[in-house]
């Protein structure tokens, strides 16, 4: 966990972080490698990437413990149901958090700037989502790219269930390929 300690000096505010203790990491956790890849190849407009995912109740209680958002609706079957919903509903900014994972392991050091959503249909506990993040502008400004890409979840196959627009400044356009390759 991190202190921040404040100090007002002239005016200013000087920010010092103290790590009181590591931060923990689930098993599952893998560190990313920053190295440059010899077969990295540079991002182009239509480039598509996926990643599938299921969300756990632990994941759902962990957001929400980290979000502060308790709505019943994510852990009240009976609730959920008498709100019209079939079951217990995972949280649609968990869903979303899929867009910026995929892009910071595709480019280390991207910057997500913004992102635009509409939750088209609710995702449940148990349903595989598959997240795809397709670039469909790019600019350079300086010393950085940005980047627009398209940001859709699918389950059941093909029911679209989030869908949105994200921007974010990569520092190249050169991809680290040792996940898997777009689509």
């Amino acid at each position: 966990m991190f202190l921040l300690l404040f100090r007002r000096e002239r005016g200013t505010m000087l920010f010092r972080r103290l790590l009181s203790k590591p931060v923990p990491f689930p098993s599952s956790f893998r560190c990313p490698n920053f190295s440059s890849s010899t077969e990295s190849r540079a991002l182009r407009i239509g480039d598509l990437f996926r990643q599938s995912r299921k969300f756990s109740d632990v994941e759902v209680l962990e957001y929400s413990k980290l979000s502060h958002d308790f709505n019943p609706l994510h852990f009240d079957s009976e609730i959920a149901r008498d709100a019209g919903f079939e079951d217990r509903l995972v949280h649609g900014m968990l869903v979303a958090s899929l867009f910026p994972r995929i892009i910071a392991s595709r480019f280390p050091g991207a910057v997500y700037v913004s992102q635009s959503l509409q939750f088209k249909s609710p995702v449940y506990f148990g349903d595989e989502v598959v997240a795809e993040v397709q670039a469909v502008s790019l600019r350079q400004k300086q010393e950085r790219y940005i980047v627009k890409f398209s940001t859709k979840c699918f389950k059941s196959e093909n029911l679209l269930v989030l869908d949105g627009e994200a921007m974010a400044t990569l520092p190249t356009l050169a991809m680290d390929d040792r996940e898997q390759r777009p689509s």
